[in-house]
């Protein structure tokens, strides 16, 4: 029986010590391969390239594996590897470790989700994997848990159009206090920018936040990983708001268009 063929990815750039954590536990459970970004491309959503060419380069990482680093974003990255770089479609997808959360609101920025997504828009179970911390990273538990869900997601499969996005707890293994299944949270960012002026004397902005407490419930995303639990939160791509669609049909009769 032909092992596993999985797909690894992120928007942290493929030298980053995320992925690196993810690929040497994942290869333990399947053939492994690597298709991300040359460099770093956090917060930029589902962005696909149209109007510059999409480069691609081997990458050696020190001999440990290898893979393909590439010009555009993580979705691009899914695009391409299955499109046109692998030698067979992947049985999974698997996004990350991200440095840093994406709960809240933050998944629609996060490119470790929208490379999940892509991957779930293309048929194939995809789960995005990020570590709560900014500061001090231990990437070693993530990973191992990450390749214990990939288990069972390719043992169990995902609803259609439906990824895991997960967020792990940056403390040590026996701190971890269990896994919960989540709903995605509200919480968003009090942004502010601070005006700055360069040593050519010209403006510019640098954006800043803190995360606001929108809501607190024992089920969402955030307060979960407050409590050193796995949070894994089902979400889907399909963002139709289905509860408004008879509401809004009682619009129609104001669009009178001969008028």
């Amino acid at each position: 029986m032909n092992r596993p063929y999985i797909l690894v990815t992120n928007d942290d750039g493929i030298s980053a010590p995320g992925i690196n954590a993810l690929v040497t536990q994942l290869r333990k459970i399947g053939d492994i391969a690597v298709v991300a970004p040359d460099s770093e491309r956090s917060a930029v959503g589902h962005a696909i390239t149209l109007s510059d060419p999409i480069r691609v380069s081997n990458f050696d990482k020190n001999g440990l594996w290898k893979g393909y680093a590439v010009s555009g974003t993580p979705a691009d990255c899914v695009k391409i590897a299955v499109g046109a770089l692998l030698e067979r479609r992947p049985d999974l997808v698997v996004s990350g470790i991200n440095l840093g959360s994406n709960a809240g609101i933050n998944v629609i920025y996060s490119g470790t989700v929208s490379a999940a997504t892509e991957g779930t828009i293309l048929g194939i179970p995809s789960i995005a994997i990020s570590l709560t911390t900014y500061t001090e990273p231990n990437f070693d538990y993530a990973a191992k848990f990450a390749t214990k869900l990939a288990k069972v997601v390719l043992k169990r499969k995902l609803p259609e159009k439906t990824l895991l996005n997960v967020n792990i707890p940056n403390v040590p293994e026996e701190e971890i206090r269990g896994v919960q299944i989540t709903r995605q949270g509200m919480a968003n960012f009090a942004e502010h920018f601070d005006k700055r002026i360069d040593p050519r004397k010209r403006v510019y902005y640098w954006m800043d936040g803190e995360k606001e407490e929108i809501e607190m419930a024992d089920d969402i995303d955030d307060e979960v990983i407050k409590k050193n639990m796995i949070s894994i939160t089902p979400i889907k791509y399909d963002l139709t708001n289905y509860k408004s669609i008879d509401n809004l049909k009682t619009w129609l009769p104001e669009f009178n268009l001969n008028e």
